[in-house]
């Protein structure tokens, strides 16, 4: 079988439709439940080779837009107990390989940087379609998921608990619901 070395979305530059998009996450609470939530202040690009070789993303996320419906919880997260949104204003991640899957997916590799630590993540990114909406403007959709540990980004508040469990789980689940915009 041979694999895929082009990208499944045209050449060129694709600029991420906030309006249309989601990028949100999932960590545990005390063991026993999620606690979901979402970025609201965002914003991305997809520059997309002839090949994969040559397509890069990179995007950026408000820190201080966080949202997980409890605006106390909120104001706790952009303190200097976890993300110190004050010292470390965004979240950016760039691209540095795209490797195929299959027609559809892909493994997107990349430096993440968060409270002023950067490390490598893979996100897998299924594309959910492409089309033109009324206007005339080309769009795609993509769907990328990937988890973490939030203490490899230093971000170490917690409490352990009577049961063995910890008040935040450290593994945060992920995802990005893409609509992006191909510009002219």
């Amino acid at each position: 079988m041979a694999v895929r070395t082009t990208p499944f979305v045209a050449a060129g530059t694709w600029a991420v439709d906030p309006a249309h998009s989601n990028v949100t996450f999932s960590v545990k609470h005390m063991g026993i439940a999620n606690v979901r939530g979402k970025f609201t202040g965002f914003e991305g690009t997809l520059e997309v080779g002839e090949d994969l070789a040559n397509s890069r993303a990179r995007g950026k996320v408000k820190v201080a837009s966080i949202d997980t419906t409890e605006e106390g919880r909120d104001a706790h997260l952009r303190s200097p107990d976890f993300f110190n949104a004050e010292q470390y204003p965004e979240i950016t991640f760039e691209s540095t390989r795209v490797e195929p899957i299959d027609e559809g997916s892909s493994h997107i590799f990349g430096n993440l940087t968060m409270h002023g630590v950067t490390r490598e993540v893979k996100l897998a990114v299924v594309l959910q379609g492409t089309d033109t909406d009324p206007w005339g403007n080309e769009r795609t959709g993509l769907e990328a998921v990937g988890t973490l540990k939030h203490s490899d980004f230093d971000l170490k508040f917690n409490q352990a608990l009577g049961s063995g469990n910890v008040l935040v789980g450290d593994r945060v689940k992920m995802s990005l619901d893409i609509s992006a915009v191909k510009q002219d």
